[in-house]
């Protein structure tokens, strides 16, 4: 069941629930307030009590007295005093006192006279402005009943009115609940619709465009509350995923450039050695020497395609974190020499001036000599795609408390300080210079293998450059 269906139903049920509410109480106000109309007063019994309990008490004190005047005539005064009138019957339906002396003596319809019960009473006078009640008179506090006092008392010192205000108030206490409990109601669906369901619903709506791959729309929420933090990380959100949408996209295309540029750059090299060989078989080389010379070019650029292809595994192998990088322990010094020859003879062949390493530490290392070899290489490569010919590349390699320094510099071009930031990233290819325009600008892929493999090592790298001042690459190595 959605949000909105519960709430719905929800509401709808609170809302019968009130009205029954408020017309049970309407119904209970009016019978109030007819009962109120038709019986404004009611007899009390207590206030019955209080008029005749004096005269019972005498009475039954003095029911062996009554036959003297002086008894008789101080009953009949307390009788008079309370407005009341007393005929006292005896068991037979004699009338043996009353305060009519005319009635004494004669025979009273017990049947029709006697009413203890006071709503018998009410319901026995018919109208009448008095009532007639019946006690029974005992002998002793623990005797027989001897007797029967009549009573005929009139309503009006009886009568006691009725007290409805505390209903009345309860009753428009609990109407005025009801009605502001409706209102609150009524508000709270509209504030539950305002500020849940349709933010939500917008939210809805925002991550449908963001599974369409629309980015670009902010998600804003104007109040300050629980559901502004909830769009706020929303918006957060979408802002990530737009990123690495838009690093996803310039990393595809990358990649299709990469493998673009190393399908061409494999082909040239490969398409090379293919015509050498055809003309060797075809025995075109007639002698040793030129054999050799086609040797030397079939070489090159079998080099040149094993390169391309070791930076395309190492790259693939960066995708998945997995370069292959196995230190083992070994001496700085030999290691170095044996990987510094063949690259200073390079850069001389190039018609650069090359500054070997006037002393090499010799200490003991964790170091993959094959993959260090590849950062020194591509870090030279680097060097002569930016300096021209007569300019310096200068190698140098220093014990540092326990780090070993190896910094390879350069008196070139430099980078420009927009490129700086993206000289580790993959794919970048900064600006060659003017003399190796139509050379082989690379794969982009050398600077970001380097940094993976030093810290491969636990190390780290580093350059510093200025355009037209020549650049410095310094990576370290940890000692044993």
């Amino acid at each position: 069941m959605s949000l909105n269906t519960w709430s719905a139903r929800w509401l709808k049920t609170t809302f019968i629930l009130l009205l029954i509410l408020v017309g049970s109480s309407l119904v209970l106000f009016l019978n109030l307030l007819e009962n109120r109309n038709s019986t404004e007063s009611t007899v009390s019994i207590q206030q019955v009590r209080l008029r005749v309990n004096p005269i019972l008490l005498n009475l039954e004190q003095n029911i062996d007295l009554l036959q003297e005047t002086r008894v008789r005539e101080h009953l009949l005064s307390i009788v008079k005093e309370n407005g009341v009138e007393l005929s006292y019957v005896g068991l037979d339906g004699t009338i043996l006192l009353s305060s009519s002396p005319t009635s004494e003596g004669k025979q009273a319809n017990l049947r029709s006279a006697l009413h203890y019960d006071l709503n018998h009473t009410v319901q026995a006078t018919n109208g009448n402005d008095s009532l007639n009640i019946a006690f029974p008179i005992m002998a002793g506090p623990e005797g027989s009943q001897i007797g029967n006092a009549l009573f005929t008392i009139p309503k009006a010192i009886v009568m006691v009115n009725e007290t409805v205000i505390f209903p009345f108030f309860i009753l428009g206490t609990l109407l005025i609940t009801s009605l502001i409990l409706g209102i609150y109601l009524v508000l709270m669906k509209r504030k539950f619709k305002t500020h849940l369901l349709s933010p939500i619903h917008q939210l809805k709506q925002h991550a449908e465009s963001i599974l369409k791959g629309k980015y670009s729309e902010p998600i804003q929420y104007n109040r300050m509350d629980e559901m502004s933090e909830l769009y706020a990380m929303f918006d957060l959100m979408r802002t990530e995923i737009m990123h690495l949408s838009e690093l996803r996209i310039r990393q595809e295309t990358a990649q299709k450039e990469l493998i673009t540029n190393i399908s061409h750059d494999i082909k040239t090299p490969i398409t090379t050695v293919r015509a050498y060989i055809e003309a060797i078989l075809e025995g075109i080389c007639s002698d040793k020497e030129t054999l050799m010379e086609y040797m030397k070019v079939m070489q090159t650029n079998t080099d040149k395609t094993a390169r391309l292809v070791e930076d395309l595994l190492v790259h693939a192998l960066q995708e998945l974190g997995q370069i292959s990088v196995e230190p083992y322990e070994v001496y700085s010094s030999p290691a170095f020499e044996r990987m510094l020859q063949p690259i200073g003879h390079v850069v001389l062949t190039s018609g650069m001036i090359y500054e070997a390493p006037k002393n090499i530490p010799n200490v003991l290392i964790q170091m993959d000599t094959v993959r260090i070899e590849q950062v020194i290489s591509n870090l030279v490569s680097n060097a002569l795609k930016h300096t021209s010919p007569g300019d310096a590349i200068r190698i140098n390699v220093e014990l540092e408390s326990d780090q070993l320094n190896v910094t390879i510099a350069d008196s070139g071009q430099g980078i420009r300080a927009q490129d700086m930031p993206f000289v580790f990233e993959r794919y970048f290819k900064g600006q060659t210079s003017w003399s190796n325009r139509n050379a082989h600008e690379g794969t982009g892929l050398g600077l970001s293998i380097c940094k993976s493999i030093i810290e491969a090592h636990g190390g780290h790298i580093s350059f510093s450059s200025k355009e037209g001042q020549g650049t410095t690459f310094q990576f370290n190595l940890p000692i044993c």
